[in-house]
C-alpha cells in the first residue's frame, strides 16, 4: 500500500496518499487503526528522506556538471545572424512562393502581399571551421570554434507565451516543471548554501516547479546593476531575531509533521526555511561582481555601454556556476523585431555580443567550459519575408519579420559539445527546416544526456502517470556530441 517515487539514483521517496485513496482503502476493509498506522509510517518515512537537493549521481558518466541557459526573449532572426541564404538576397522584394507555406497560406499574415526581405546584415565565414556568422557578432565570431550551431531548430507554436513555455517546460500548454527544475530534481545541488536552480530575471513560467517538490522551483535573482532575491531578509528584524523566528517556525512545522500524514508542501517549506537561512550568509558575496578584477569586468563589457546590463547578468551566471549552482538561466533582450529590424537588430546584437562571448572566454580561462554546458536560444526565429505591417509607408527600413517556429537557430557550447559545427539547415529562403531537424524535445533530450541523464528515465509520477521533460518524444542529437 505504500506508494513510492524512484529518483534517478535509486532513491525512494514516499508519496502521500490522496483523500480518495484513503477512502478507497477504508472501503476495502482497512480498519481505522491500520489506516492510522499506515499514515504514521508514511510520515516517519518522509522525515527520514535524504536531503531533496543533495547532489545525486547521474544515470551514466556525464559530460557536463552544470548548465547556463541563455534565453533571447522574442526570437532572434536566423537569416540575419547564422544562416547564409544568397537566394533570399537574390529574390528580395518578390512575393514568397506558394510552396513556402505548404498549403497553409492562411497561417501567414498578409501572405498575398508580403514580400521576401533580404538579410539586413552581411554573413561571413569565421574561425578555423569557416562557419557562417553575421558581422553584427564580431566577438561571438571569435568563439565560433567552440559552438555547435543548430540551424534546423523546430518548435510547435508561433505565439510567444506557448512557445516560451514549450522551450522551458517541454509543453506549450500544460503546467509543467521548467527544465531547470527537472535538472535540480535529477541531480541536486553541489552547493548546500544556494539553490540548485537559479533564474537571472525572467518570467514566472520559466521558473516553475509544477508538481515537482517545491524545493526545485527556480530562485529568481532580480535587478540590473545589483541582483537581489526578493524577501530573503526581513529588514525589520536583526540577525538574532531572524534566527529565533526560523527556529520557532521549524519547530511548529516538525510538530505538525509528527501528527500528520507525509505532506510534501510542509517538507518543502521546512527545507526552504533552512536553505534561506544558509543563503542569508552567502548570497551577498556570491552575486557581488565588484569582487571581480577590472580585467574580468572589461571582458564582459561591464562599465561601458551598451553592454553593461547584459554583462552583469553573464558574470553573475559564471559566479553562480563556479559556486556549485547546477542550472542557471538568463532571460535577456528584446528580439521581437516585427518592425524596424534594420535599426533594432544591430542594437540588440551590440548589447549581447561582447558579454556572451566574454562568458565563454571566461569559462574557458577558468577551466569551467569543459564541464559547463552553455545553451543559447530564442523561443523561435523570424520569417524571411516582411510582415506587411508597414506596406506603403516610407522609409522601407521600418519593415520587420514575423514569428517562425518552422525553422530557426540556436547554439550549444562546452560540456561535451563539438565546436566549430553548423548542424542542420533550412530551405533556400531560410523559412522551414529541411535537414538536421532538432525539435525542442530533442534539444532537451540532448541537454539531459550531456548531464548524464536519460530523458526517458528522468520521470516523476503525478496524477496517475509518469511525466518527463520530453513527454513521449525526443532524441539525443549525437551528431553534435564530441
Amino acid at each position: 500500500m505504500n506508494r513510492v517515487q524512484t529518483f534517478p539514483c535509486g532513491h525512494v521517496e514516499p508519496m502521500p496518499l490522496s483523500r480518495r485513496e484513503m477512502l478507497r482503502s477504508s472501503a476495502c476493509g482497512f480498519g481505522m487503526a491500520a489506516l492510522s498506522a499506515l499514515l504514521q509510517e508514511n510520515a516517519a518515512a518522509a522525515r527520514s528522506t535524504p536531503d531533496p537537493v543533495a547532489a545525486r549521481p547521474a544515470h551514466f558518466r556525464p559530460r557536463a556538471k552544470r548548465v547556463i541557459f541563455i534565453f533571447l526573449f522574442g526570437g532572434p532572426s536566423q537569416v540575419d545572424l547564422f544562416q547564409h541564404k544568397p537566394e533570399l538576397t537574390r529574390r528580395h522584394g518578390e512575393l514568397p512562393p506558394k510552396s513556402i507555406a505548404h498549403g497553409n497560406e492562411f497561417a501567414i499574415e498578409g501572405f498575398d502581399s508580403t514580400k521576401l526581405l533580404r538579410p539586413i546584415s552581411k554573413l561571413r565565414r569565421v574561425g578555423e571551421s569557416g562557419v557562417w556568422m553575421s558581422e553584427l557578432l564580431p566577438h561571438l565570431s571569435q568563439q565560433v570554434d567552440r559552438l555547435a550551431i543548430l540551424n534546423g531548430m523546430v518548435a510547435d507554436n508561433p505565439a510567444h507565451t506557448p512557445a516560451q513555455q514549450q522551450l522551458f517546460t517541454g509543453s506549450p500548454f500544460l503546467v509543467q516543471p521548467s527544465m531547470g527544475s527537472w535538472v535540480s530534481y535529477g541531480l541536486g545541488s553541489e552547493n548546500r548554501n544556494f539553490p540548485s536552480f537559479v533564474s537571472v530575471t525572467g518570467r514566472p513560467l520559466t521558473q516553475q516547479n509544477a508538481y515537482l517538490p517545491a524545493i526545485h522551483r527556480g530562485t529568481a535573482l532580480e535587478g540590473k546593476k545589483e541582483f537581489t532575491i526578493r524577501h530573503l531578509k526581513n529588514d525589520q528584524l536583526n540577525d538574532r531575531q531572524r534566527s529565533k523566528q526560523r527556529q520557532f517556525l521549524e519547530t511548529l512545522n516538525h510538530q505538525h509533521l509528527k501528527r500528520a500524514v507525509a505532506d510534501p508542501d510542509i517538507e518543502g517549506l521546512i527545507a526552504s526555511y533552512e536553505l534561506a537561512f544558509r543563503m542569508q550568509a552567502s548570497t551577498g558575496d556570491l552575486v557581488d561582481i565588484s569582487r571581480e578584477t577590472e580585467e574580468t569586468q572589461r571582458l564582459y563589457g561591464i562599465g561601458e555601454q551598451p553592454t553593461d546590463e547584459v554583462g552583469r547578468k553573464m558574470l553573475v551566471a559564471r559566479r553562480l556556476c563556479e559556486s556549485g549552482v547546477r542550472f542557471v538561466q538568463i532571460s535577456t533582450g528584446s528580439w521581437d523585431h516585427h518592425i524596424g529590424i534594420e535599426e533594432a537588430l544591430p542594437k540588440e546584437c551590440a548589447k549581447h555580443d561582447k558579454p556572451i562571448a566574454g562568458l565563454l572566454e571566461d569559462l574557458s580561462r577558468r577551466g569551467l567550459l569543459d564541464d559547463t554546458l552553455v545553451v543559447c536560444s530564442g523561443e523561435f526565429g523570424r520569417t524571411p519575408f516582411d510582415q506587411d505591417l508597414s506596406r506603403g509607408k516610407d522609409p522601407p527600413e521600418t519593415y520587420g519579420r514575423g514569428h517562425s517556429p518552422q525553422g530557426f537557430s540556436a547554439w550549444m557550447a562546452g560540456g561535451g559539445v563539438k565546436g566549430g559545427l553548423a548542424h542542420g539547415d533550412t530551405d533556400d529562403l531560410g523559412y522551414r527546416a529541411v535537414e538536421g531537424k532538432v525539435h525542442v524535445h530533442d534539444l532537451h533530450a540532448t541537454m539531459l544526456h550531456l548531464l548524464g541523464l536519460d530523458h526517458e528515465q528522468l520521470t516523476y509520477r503525478y496524477a496517475g502517470r509518469d511525466f518527463r521533460l520530453t513527454d513521449v518524444y525526443g532524441r539525443v542529437v549525437d551528431e553534435i556530441i564530441s
